[in-house]
């Protein structure tokens, strides 16, 4: 067993101390190649001239923005009108009645489709009981049906109907007149096609 002893090289046995010797070193060493690549004279001397080559050359001019006129303002007057994208209404229909006052009754409780404009309310078809009146079918826009008989209020405008037939509901609806009054107009509302 000696011969085998003498031929196994000695195990090196390395303690605290002399592993912090060895890392410190080797940070060392780093640190002296990382330096010595940095301390190429010609390379940094190159960044220099081309920067003071950089400052040397002529300034240039910004433009002015340009100058923006005043747009003129607009009073926009129309939003009391009719919107041009609804139906057209027969304004031969609006008439003020001799000796009347109108008038919106406001303390009368609003019925479920007066919650809607009288574009987005459709007929869709007509319901009867035996020997009672005709009662029409409308529409809202999330697709509910509710009937509707004369003396039923609809729209916004306090419209109130007046006849019901196989094709059309007809109303008289109470809007401003423009003169902090109120005015009658005639309105209906037609089967879908």
């Amino acid at each position: 067993m000696t011969g085998l002893s003498q031929r196994m090289p000695p195990q090196v046995k390395i303690n605290r101390w002399g592993m912090r010797k060895l890392i410190a070193f080797s940070v060392a060493i780093f640190a002296a190649f990382g330096l010595a690549g940095c301390s190429g004279g010609s390379g940094l001397q190159g960044l220099e001239s081309r920067l003071e080559e950089i400052k040397a050359r002529p300034r240039g001019r910004i433009e002015p923005p340009p100058e923006f006129k005043p747009i003129a303002t607009y009073s926009y007057a129309a939003h009391k009108l009719r919107s041009p994208f609804s139906k057209p209404v027969d304004e031969t229909g609006a008439f003020i009645p001799d000796g009347r006052n109108v008038e919106p009754d406001m303390g009368r409780p609003r019925e479920y489709l007066e919650r809607f404009s009288l574009d987005a309310l459709t007929m869709v078809g007509t319901i009867s009981r035996p020997g009672g009146e005709l009662e029409a079918l409308i529409a809202d826009p999330g697709g509910a049906v509710t009937r509707v008989r004369p003396g039923s209020y609809l729209g916004k405008n306090f419209g109130e109907v007046q006849a019901v037939s196989e094709t059309k509901v007809q109303l008289v609806e109470i809007v401003p007149d423009g003169r902090d009054g109120w005015v009658e107009r005639a309105n209906s509302v037609s089967i879908a096609e």
